[in-house]
C-alpha cells in the first residue's frame, strides 16, 4: 500500500510555486541590476542575488520541471503546469561564448529543484570587466503574481527567493 503523494519540494498546493535561490549570495531587487533590459523587468519580473566573489559556484534548478533553454550563461526551467523561469549568469556574460561555464545538465532533461545545472566562477566574470550578478525572473509573469521577493539579505542556494501564483 502506497501513500498519498506529496507535492514537490518547491510547489505548494495552494497554486503557489516557490522560486528557489540558484546560487548562495546577496539578495537585491531586479530594479538594481546593472542592465536594462532586466532592470525595467522586460524580461519579467523576479529578484537578482549578486554571488560575491567566492571562486566556483554551482548553479542550481530554481524549481521542478525541464531545461527548455540551455545555454552556458543562461537557462530556463519550466515546470509541469508552464510556469518558466529564467537565471541569467551574470550580465552581458552570453559575449563570453561559454567560456568560463561548465554545462552540468542537458537541454530537454527532466530536473528537480535543486538540481545542478551550470558551474562557474562568478569573481573571474568580474575580472573580466562584467558584473556577476544573476537575474532570477518569472516569464510570462505580472509583478503582482509574485509575491514574499527576498529581495535584500544574504541567501544560500536553495533558499526560497519568491512565491509565484499560478
Amino acid at each position: 500500500m502506497t501513500g498519498p503523494e506529496l507535492p514537490d519540494a518547491a510547489e505548494e498546493p495552494t497554486g503557489q510555486l516557490t522560486v528557489l535561490a540558484p546560487v548562495s549570495g546577496r539578495a537585491l531587487p531586479l530594479a538594481d541590476v546593472p542592465d536594462p533590459v532586466f532592470s525595467a523587468a522586460m524580461v519579467g519580473p523576479g529578484v537578482a542575488i549578486d554571488p560575491g566573489h567566492p571562486g566556483q559556484v554551482v548553479a542550481v534548478s530554481p524549481v521542478s520541471g525541464k531545461i527548455v533553454k540551455l545555454h552556458p550563461h543562461a537557462y530556463v526551467v519550466q515546470t509541469a503546469d508552464g510556469a518558466g523561469v529564467l537565471v541569467h549568469l551574470g550580465i552581458d556574460t552570453v559575449q563570453l561564448a561559454g567560456e568560463g561555464f561548465e554545462l552540468l545538465a542537458t537541454e530537454g532533461a527532466e530536473i528537480g529543484a535543486g538540481d545542478e545545472i551550470v558551474a562557474w566562477n562568478p569573481a573571474a566574470i568580474e575580472a573580466g570587466g562584467r558584473s556577476p550578478i544573476c537575474p532570477v525572473v518569472a516569464l510570462d509573469a505580472s509583478a503582482d503574481a509574485l509575491a514574499d521577493l527576498r529581495d535584500s539579505g544574504e541567501l544560500a542556494a536553495g533558499d526560497p527567493l519568491f512565491a509565484w501564483a499560478r
